[in-house]
């Protein structure tokens, strides 16, 4: 089966599987030092800062959740099946907040929960191609 990203711009080098897994790409401003995630040209801070790349970490903690309970407006495209409720948050990963989805089940989802970046299935292409985004999941004792 062939696999794609849903946006190469998102992940270290394009890809969402590295040697210890996917990394996702941000930028830090040279200025003020803040970090923004998805990447950007200008800081949303200050006028004086130069944006460069900075891969961000891939364990961080729910800071905030929801349920996505009714499907999200296009582009959004539902699974086969249709849309599934799924767990969306912010995840703190220290330098930056970052939107995601939140692979957890409902028993165990909180705030403050340790949580570590994965890929998950968005949708197929019509040719068959499975389109692959970036999401959080518990982080496990001792998970590298």
């Amino acid at each position: 089966m062939t696999t794609r990203l849903i946006d190469e711009s998102l992940f270290e080098n394009g890809e969402p599987h590295g040697g210890d897994g996917p990394r996702l790409l941000g930028a830090r401003c040279s200025g003020c030092g803040t970090v923004v995630f998805p990447r950007q040209d200008s800081c949303p801070r200050c006028p004086d800062g130069v944006m460069s790349a900075r891969v961000l970490p891939v364990s961080g903690r729910v800071w905030s959740w929801t349920l996505q309970a009714f499907p999200p407006k296009p582009p959004y495209r539902p699974p086969a099946g249709g849309h599934r409720p799924y767990h969306v948050g912010y995840v703190d990963l220290g330098e930056v907040l970052v939107e995601a989805r939140l692979v957890v089940p409902r028993a165990e989802i909180r705030i403050g929960l340790p949580v570590r970046l994965t890929t998950v299935p968005a949708y197929r292409d019509e040719d068959g191609t499975e389109v692959v985004t970036f999401a959080f999941r518990p982080e496990r004792d001792g998970e590298r």
